[in-house]
């Protein structure tokens, strides 16, 4: 019987972007189903003890830029160490994804928001921006007008809020987080893990 993965994210989080396509690819070959939970981490950081990066102490900040660049490095992947829309305002963003998800096009809703980290981190694209991620909708291969229709339904935003206060039940604390079977994985450099977990 296929594995079920809760996947909590980030739109602004590098490390969800750097985990992404190997968390695709580790899914794809165990054949595990997968519920994306587009997460507001600014109100996990408040009550989990994390703060937000302009907060962090300046040696965690270096260290936070340092391993950054390796994982770049190592992963072989195209990132923008300080990108000029971050952080972005991932709250039109989440909606979509949020929509997306609700509709049950949930690998749409997967798509869209790697996507968007993508457009964030290698592209240094404003993801907040309307025309912006109209337009990384549609390279999706979406009809971007729906999308962002269903994303203005009314309580997209209070859907989030309880999709952030369910994450938080759950015991996660950051981004990427990936719960299978109760058991949280944080973090995009327990990958291996994860595929470890599937396996079982």
């Amino acid at each position: 019987m296929a594995k079920h993965v809760d996947y909590y994210v980030s739109l602004n989080s590098p490390w969800t972007y750097l985990g992404s396509k190997r968390f695709e690819a580790i899914v794809g070959k165990h054949k595990a189903h997968v519920s994306i939970w587009p997460v507001d981490f600014g109100s996990v950081f408040a009550v989990s003890g994390g703060l937000p990066l302009p907060k962090r102490a300046p040696q965690r900040q270096a260290y936070r830029m340092m391993e950054l660049k390796r994982w770049r490095d190592h992963l072989g992947v195209k990132l923008t160490l300080e990108p000029k829309f971050f952080p972005a305002n991932e709250m039109a963003a989440a909606k979509c994804v949020i929509a997306l998800r609700e509709l049950g096009r949930m690998a749409d809703a997967i798509k869209l928001a790697h996507a968007v980290l993508n457009a964030l981190w290698a592209e240094e694209k404003d993801t907040g921006d309307p025309a912006t991620l109209q337009a990384i909708i549609a390279d999706c291969g979406f009809d971007a007008a729906s999308v962002i229709k269903a994303s203005e339904t009314p309580g997209m935003a209070e859907k989030r809020e309880s999709y952030t206060k369910y994450a938080i039940e759950r015991g996660v604390f950051g981004a990427p987080s990936f719960v299978i079977d109760g058991e949280i994985f944080w973090g995009q450099d327990r990958l291996d893990f994860v595929d470890r977990k599937l396996a079982g």
